[in-house]
């Protein structure tokens, strides 16, 4: 018998008491500050956006302060409060929340909660993060753009209470599983710092390699205007790839395909305009803001160290102007890349493959080490903090 059963058996054995959140908390909304107040120097405070971006489950540092004039205009949090983002523009994001764990008040934003209580604040965080608090809350979300869930809504979630020795035990359970998780993704840092640095050190020619424009060595196209209405209307299962970062750039399906052969694709417009990808046994299409690149003579080029190459050299080439940074392929077919014998491409690309494994697989390496640890974080959490209910 675990410890953690021992004390649900001590100390609850006919259940867990079921409390709404208005029950047992009390619940204010944010101050008024934006990032504008922002200050170097000042009283310490959390913006609803850092939230969803720059903040985990519990936090004892705060990342920006503001003056002490806009402060004076804010809301504080204390130790142990929970500081929920009540505003979104996905459900998915909707009531994020951080515990504030430091022992300083610090001033936080609108659209947000302050949720003070008297239970265990990893505790509430943990269960705020789980699929049982993501199925109520969903239920209260309101809105199309902007998303919201109103305090006033929040008093209505349902929470399991059980004694706070029960939930120690099991923040100490899941703190461990976070803090393995927290160590494999500062390994991913590291190995990916690693990679770049041998990447930068490898491509490093000497003077006695000859360079060559990309026209010299490969056919340049351009991909085609597709709109939502044309991906509906012609739905299939070869993927179309676009300027967007989301879905690995996957605009959407269709039931044709524009290009198979090993090729290498580029953004060509938007704030990801240069941004380079790989393509080899794949059936595929890209959109009017994408290029692509196919060696034409792979006796002498190896695909991949031309890809390797213009991870390091392609945004040197990105035009800003106009505010819309552009690489277009009148420009790209113009870069210049250092092309040694074939034998040492295929040598530099063998050892940048091995990093490129480590780093980025989501089949092997530390990327699937740590999903396979978030799943079973997520498994052992909602399976932690599900009770049977004690009888009225």
């Amino acid at each position: 018998m675990t410890k953690l059963d021992q004390l649900i058996n001590e100390l609850c054995p006919d259940g867990v008491e079921y409390k709404a959140l208005g029950d047992f908390v009390t619940i204010t909304r944010g101050g008024n500050f934006q990032k504008k107040d922002f200050t170097e120097i000042g009283v310490p405070c959390i913006h609803y956006g850092q939230i969803y971006t720059r903040y985990g489950l519990f936090a004892n540092q705060t990342i920006t302060s503001i003056s002490k004039e806009a402060a004076n205009k804010s809301k504080f949090a204390s130790q142990n409060d929970i500081i929920m983002a009540v505003t979104s523009e996905n459900v998915e994001d909707v009531c994020k929340s951080v515990a504030w764990l430091g022992s300083d008040d610090i001033a936080v934003s609108g659209h947000t909660a302050i949720i003070r209580h008297n239970q265990n604040p990893k505790y509430l965080s943990y269960y705020f993060h789980s699929s049982m608090f993501f199925a109520q809350k969903v239920k209260l979300a309101h809105g199309t753009k902007v998303i919201e869930v109103t305090p006033d809504k929040l008093k209505n979630i349902l929470i399991p209470l059980p004694p706070l020795p029960v939930q120690q035990e099991i923040v100490r359970i899941l703190d461990n599983f976070t803090e393995l998780t927290a160590e494999l993704t500062a390994e991913l840092t590291a190995r990916k710092k690693q990679y770049e640095y041998y990447r930068d050190e490898l491509l490093s020619i000497d003077n006695e390699t000859r360079y060559v424009a990309l026209d010299d060595i490969c056919e340049i196209s351009r991909g085609r205007v597709m709109s939502k209405e044309y991906l509906r209307d012609n739905a299939g299962e070869y993927p179309v790839y676009s300027s967007q970062t989301a879905n690995n750039g996957i605009f959407g399906f269709i039931d044709s395909f524009d290009y198979e052969d090993e090729s290498i694709t580029w953004t060509t417009d938007g704030a990801n305009a240069g941004s380079v990808f790989y393509h080899v046994n794949e059936k595929f299409s890209i959109t009017n803001v994408c290029g692509l690149l196919r060696v034409v003579n792979k006796s002498e080029v190896n695909t991949r160290f031309v890809y390797y190459v213009l991870q390091v050299v392609a945004k040197k080439y990105v035009s800003s102007g106009m505010g819309n940074p552009k690489l277009m392929s009148n420009v790209m077919a113009r870069v210049k890349i250092p092309l040694p014998p074939l034998e040492k491409q295929n040598r530099i690309v063998a050892i940048l493959d091995q990093f490129d494994t480590l780093c980025n697989d989501l089949t092997s390496g530390i990327p699937a080490e740590i999903e396979a640890r978030r799943k079973q974080y997520e498994y052992y959490r909602d399976k932690l903090l599900t009770f049977k209910e004690a009888s009225a």
